[in-house]
């Protein structure tokens, strides 16, 4: 998946086999750490692994850190099935009544609508003074500025309807 130039499109690449295998490491050390992290997605009679989707603390100094963030990354022939959305959905519920935490952030770089679309059907706002320039990614690099969205506790729960059941369609299987 980290592999994939349509997937990684509007993320920072992975090297190679060996910093693929240093992100599975730093999400295994996040569950170890915080008892939460990145869930396998699976879609059951379809396929045993559509991505991943979870919680995760923000790993670098921002104007909104210290902060979790709700993330996903899924294989190209699991989009547009709604996954992302019932998946991330599940993360905020678990986050906000299991974790108790008052807040949720996501980010992600100003052209990538589909995650924007995303954070919109779940519910999230955002406000363009808080997007900020991605500390991780080097200056002048076109995925450096990124956009924030917040989802706060008292939220009003978002519109179920967004990604309704009936019009998933099925996933091949890899």
């Amino acid at each position: 998946m980290q592999s994939d130039p349509q997937v990684m499109e509007f993320l920072m690449p992975v090297a190679d086999r060996a910093a693929s295998d240093a992100v599975a490491d730093r999400i295994a050390r996040h569950f170890a750490d915080h008892g939460f992290g990145l869930w396998v997605v699976e879609v059951p009679g379809v396929t045993a692994f559509a991505g991943y989707t979870g919680l995760v603390h923000v790993p670098y100094a921002a104007h909104f850190t210290p902060a979790i963030e709700v993330g996903w990354r899924f294989l190209r022939h699991s989009w547009g099935h709604g996954y992302a959305t019932e998946a991330a959905r599940a993360c905020l519920g678990f986050g906000f009544e299991r974790l108790g935490l008052e807040e949720i952030v996501a980010i992600t770089v100003p052209s990538n609508r589909r995650s924007r679309a995303v954070m919109e059907r779940l519910g999230m706002t955002h406000d363009p003074r808080d997007d900020f320039d991605m500390p991780t990614v080097p200056v002048g690099h076109p995925l450096r500025h990124h956009v924030l969205y917040r989802m706060s506790r008292e939220a009003p729960e978002p519109d179920a309807s967004a990604a309704p059941h009936d019009q998933r369609r099925p996933v091949p299987a890899p």
